[in-house]
């Protein structure tokens, strides 16, 4: 095996894919930029039989749903690297599919999927950057109520107890990261 390139941002990684066409990429879900999920939609977008292993240190079902749906051939946690990435590339570079053990486990423990709508999201990361509904509604132009119904939507969709419960399960999951709650105007 033979390390070809190495990219710093999503865009680089593209472009990279583009010049040198590796036989299977190592793909950070987490990269400045463009993320690795979006690299990796542009990527095989171009080139379908593109081989890609998502590497993170997130294991939320949503992060593990969003890569497998951009298209990753294997996903793995950056904690397994150091003892499996040679399987693992030889795994995906013959045509399999690879889902450690431990991630699999986590997608399980979610079926049947419960997935929240962009709004829903977006109350749910105002929310965790402790604004109070009324404050939510007034940054998105809507209605007291209708935050108020999309919170109580949230909580019964996570199983969450209360709003602060909901912003842990949403970070457990994926749904939310903390890189991602820096507040917004």
């Amino acid at each position: 095996m033979r390390l070809v390139g190495e990219a710093g941002s999503g865009y680089e990684a593209v472009e990279l894919f583009r010049q040198l066409r590796p036989d299977v990429t190592l793909m950070d879900l987490r990269m400045r930029d463009m993320d690795g999920i979006e690299a990796t939609r542009a990527i095989r977008g171009e080139f379908p039989d593109a081989k890609i292993i998502a590497l993170t240190s997130y294991d939320g079902d949503q992060d593990i749903y969003r890569a497998l749906e951009a298209g990753v051939q294997g996903y793995m946690l950056k904690e397994m690297v150091h003892t499996d990435v040679l399987q693992a590339i030889r795994t995906v570079q013959a045509g399999k599919r690879l889902m450690p053990a431990e991630v699999a486990e986590q997608l399980s423990a979610y079926f049947p999927q419960v997935v929240l709508s962009a709004r829903e999201v977006e109350v749910l990361t105002l929310v965790a950057q402790g604004l109070a509904n009324k404050e939510i509604a007034d940054k998105l132009r809507t209605a007291n109520g209708t935050v108020k119904i999309h919170v109580q939507n949230i909580l019964g969709k996570l199983g969450a107890a209360d709003r602060t419960h909901a912003v842990t399960l949403a970070m457990q999951r994926g749904i939310l990261h903390l890189d991602s709650l820096g507040s917004s105007s």
